[in-house]
């Protein structure tokens, strides 16, 4: 199971998650949703405090991940499948354009 915390600027908004069979999960924090209850991360996740599923990335998601060139520069150096989409939103969205952030949050096994 790999997870990452999502920060809207500075405030932790929430958490994605991908399972072991492949389903996401994004769930807003309980701060965030007290203080921000009008700010989502993207209009179609409203805030709220219900989970946010799915069997593919969400498409927010996916959209902070780079194309093109850029990708294949990615997937090269660090040795990630262009197929896996949450592996390069891990490595890739850290640092993106915009209020978004991705922070991968590390297995319990490493």
């Amino acid at each position: 199971m790999r997870k990452a915390l999502i920060y809207y600027g500075d405030a932790v908004a929430g958490t994605l998650t991908e399972s072991d069979d492949g389903d996401y999960v994004f769930k807003y924090g309980d701060e965030y949703i007290k203080a921000h209850p009008n700010q989502p991360i993207t209009l179609t996740m409203p805030v709220t405090n219900k989970e946010f599923k799915d069997n593919r990335l969400f498409a927010f998601f996916e959209g902070l991940i780079p194309e093109g060139w850029l990708l294949d520069v990615a997937a090269k150096n660090w040795k990630i499948n262009p197929n896996d989409r949450m592996g390069l939103l891990l490595a890739c969205c850290k640092n993106c354009i915009g209020a978004v952030s991705v922070i991968p949050i590390p297995e319990d096994n490493e």
